[in-house]
């Protein structure tokens, strides 16, 4: 029984190191200017996207879901195409006040439809962010934050 109670530190470190990796994605970007230069960067680097959510006050802005064609995924052991390829992000920044700079975080959220079984075949899972999509948002933020007059740390 002792063995086991040896055992359970381990495991909890592991978990506390695993539970920390998978938050993990979310980009920061520092900016020396104004919240407001940095808000309406913010907005502008993502102007492609319709917004849900737009709140200054608390510094936050969410994306709706844009679905994207995914051509060619199969499935399964015998690698079935999948009819209706496709993924679905949404992006989520928070812009928040620091002392003297102004800090700007962005996460894509990022499901694909993908065989599940069961009742129901096929559905959303949870996927990795796409690599090309936070270069994206990042390079489009830092452009903007440049645009609106800050220094970008």
């Amino acid at each position: 029984m002792t063995r086991h109670f040896r055992r359970l530190p381990c495991f909890l470190i592991s978990s506390l190191l695993s539970a920390c990796a998978s938050l993990g994605g979310m980009q920061d970007r520092f900016a020396v200017c104004s919240y407001d230069h940095a808000w309406e960067a913010a907005l502008d680097a993502i102007k492609d996207r319709s917004i849900t959510r737009q709140d200054k006050n608390a510094g936050v802005i969410d994306t709706a879901w844009l679905e994207i064609p995914m051509p060619g995924r199969t499935f399964g052991a015998l690698q079935r195409d999948l009819g209706d390829n496709k993924d679905r992000s949404r992006i989520s920044l928070i812009v928040k006040r620091l002392e003297d700079v102004t800090k700007v975080s962005f996460i894509e959220e990022r499901q694909r439809w993908a065989f599940r079984g069961g009742s129901r075949l096929f559905g959303w899972t949870d996927t990795d962010p796409s690599a090309d999509v936070m270069h994206d948002v990042q390079s489009r933020l830092d452009s903007k934050l440049k645009e609106h007059g800050c220094s970008v740390t």
